[in-house]
């Protein structure tokens, strides 16, 4: 409930307010105002501040949005592996778009040169394993994860990237393909979903549909699909070779 910039506007006492009730937030919910003053040896009128920098016309409403974050916190239900491998075969596998899109990805990649992974968090750990295993099977491939790393000119023309993302909208990644497409780079994309920014900017892309799962502010959706694809395109590759 406390946003960034919320943060920086805290002066010091209200920057003290903040850090006690994050600590104690369970504490905080069920305090009356003079309570808190005291527990935290600020003022009310600090408290009163402090609510209304935090969008809350009072101490109450503030109490109120603080139960109201417990509860979405504890409401929280992270499926079970097999749900989310029966959700991608449900929503994915039955279609034959999945099949046809990894097709034309392994056609793409054999064409190519050299192929180049990109992404960043879990698809950056992603990224970097298929480059593992792409050259493992007979496809020389790298991973970059610094959006300034230098790329000579007659290296993109003959490249491939591949692009993991699940949200398909990170800017980071997204500047990333920006410059290897003005560059003359073929974009293969592998997202969650086909209607991402980073989906409608590639050139091919392969999508998969599960539910995106989030567990205090981390994005914990399942990778296996992402993983499936990879193997399934590299193993194409290679008997092709």
């Amino acid at each position: 409930m406390f946003t960034h910039e919320m943060i920086a506007s805290f002066n010091e006492l209200e920057t003290a307010l903040y850090n006690y009730i994050s600590q104690n937030k369970e504490k905080a919910a069920y305090m009356r105002i003079r309570e808190l003053a005291d527990e935290t040896h600020v003022s009310t009128a600090t408290i009163l501040r402090f609510c209304r920098k935090i969008g809350c016309e009072g101490f109450s409403e503030f109490k109120i949005k603080l139960k109201m974050s417990l509860a979405e916190d504890k409401k929280t239900v992270i499926k079970s592996t097999q749900q989310s491998i029966t959700e991608f075969f449900e929503r994915t596998l039955n279609n034959g778009d999945l099949e046809s899109n990894m097709e034309e990805a392994a056609s793409a990649v054999t064409e190519a040169e050299n192929v180049v992974f990109i992404g960043s968090g879990s698809s950056g750990i992603l990224a970097e394993y298929g480059a593992r295993y792409f050259s493992a099977s007979g496809k020389f491939s790298l991973y970059i994860k610094d959006p300034h790393f230098p790329i000579h000119k007659k290296f993109q023309d003959t490249s491939v990237t591949i692009v993991l993302s699940v949200s398909g909208e990170n800017p980071f990644t997204i500047t990333q393909i920006n410059q290897l497409k003005q560059e003359g780079s073929k974009i293969i994309s592998i997202t969650n979903n086909k209607l991402s920014t980073i989906a409608k900017i590639s050139d091919i892309n392969v999508a998969y549909y599960v539910t995106e799962e989030s567990y205090q502010n981390a994005n914990i959706t399942t990778q296996i699909p992402v993983i499936y694809i990879l193997e399934t395109i590299a193993r194409k590759i290679s008997l092709v070779n």
